[in-house]
């Protein structure tokens, strides 16, 4: 959510879990696909987010499956360095708390409060088929944000995949929790995108009591997804996350913000192998128009209009009607359930 960038390029703006079954009740029914708040009877989840038991779960998928994980190597905690700038990313202490300055009025958001959160929503939806080729579509939400209010309620994001109707999980880390901050956390680390990835492919096969589940998941190709503020840490896991080849696109939501020069490096890099399409409304315009520049400075072409498919070594830098709406973007852009549209315009994954 938001508008107005702050220091590191931050940008302004829950449910309670337990209420994440009515949520998701109605955010499928909306879509029209049957309603499978949390995964199938089989495979119980506990309020940390693990099954509870693992019964053999039959492919294609009976019910969907949602859990909230806490990961070893999510976002935050952090206590690492800000890359740009060598500082420490925890600069203020008061006695045994600690927190970040996020704001040039000096505003501190403590650690305990907004950067302690290691919970990542994973969502597998009805019909999925472990046995068959699959994609991990990975979210970062913009500021101000929840995973339970705004990824799941709000944007819908996983009741656009599965209306998008092709054989795909979601992964979406929890950042800054309902915050004005693009903070990267440990996605500002060499190969912590990657570490990441690795650790989603583990835990999305311990929703599965299947001895290929692992190696099913870790053949997956990953989309990435940014909205907002979610393009900080976007852009630092195209430059130092080391996912390599495995990446096959890179989708943006009114998010170039910033970091313009790491997603022009990438597009580069991986011309021939790896789409990008990044739409935008006023709120990015300016910065849209300059990756243009950079992007036909470095003779990568691009296209304006909307895509057919969105296919490897095609860039598409898209602007949406007047008067789209930056809060609103994830849900109503160039058309409705944008994040839908374009997820059913990758090729290869028919469920």
């Amino acid at each position: 959510m938001g508008h107005g960038l702050s220091r590191h390029g931050n940008l302004t703006g829950g449910w309670l879990l337990t209420a994440m079954v009515l949520v998701w009740a109605a955010a499928e029914a909306a879509f029209g696909v049957a309603a499978a708040a949390g995964p199938p009877r089989s495979a119980a989840t506990t309020r940390s987010g693990h099954s509870s038991r693992h019964a053999r779960v039959a492919a294609p998928l009976k019910a969907a499956i949602t859990a909230l994980v806490p990961f070893e190597n999510a976002p935050f905690p952090y206590r690492g360095l800000i890359p740009d700038s060598g500082r420490k990313f925890m600069d203020k202490v008061d006695g045994a708390r600690v927190g970040h300055v996020s704001g040039r009025d000096g505003s501190v958001e403590w650690e305990d409060v907004v950067f302690n959160d290691r919970r990542v929503l994973l969502y597998v939806p009805q019909g999925f088929d472990i046995g068959k080729r699959a994609l991990i579509v990975v979210f970062f939400h913009g500021n101000g944000a929840t995973l339970e209010r705004d990824v799941i309620d709000r944007q819908q994001v996983a009741a656009q995949l599965a209306a998008a109707n092709i054989n795909a999980v979601l992964v979406a880390p929890q950042f800054a929790v309902d915050a004005a901050d693009s903070s990267a956390g440990s996605f500002w680390r060499r190969d912590g995108f990657r570490k990441f990835v690795d650790e989603a492919d583990h835990q999305l096969a311990r929703q599965f009591s299947d001895p290929h589940a692992v190696a099913a998941f870790r053949a997956s190709k990953v989309v990435l997804v940014a909205y907002s503020g979610g393009y900080l840490p976007a852009a630092w896991s195209l430059a130092i996350g080391q996912l390599g080849s495995r990446l096959q696109g890179v989708i943006l939501l009114d998010a170039m913000y910033g970091q313009i020069d790491k997603f022009v490096d990438w597009a580069e890099r991986t011309h021939r192998s790896a789409f990008l399409f990044s739409a935008y409304s006023d709120s990015t315009r300016d910065q849209n128009q300059a990756l243009k520049s950079e992007l036909a400075d470095a003779h990568v072409p691009y296209r304006s209009e909307l895509p057919a498919k969105l296919i490897a070594g095609g860039v598409w830098i898209v602007a949406t009607p007047a008067g789209t709406r930056h809060e609103d973007f994830v849900t109503q852009a160039w058309t409705r359930n944008p994040l839908t549209w374009l997820l059913s315009r990758i090729p290869g994954y028919p469920r």
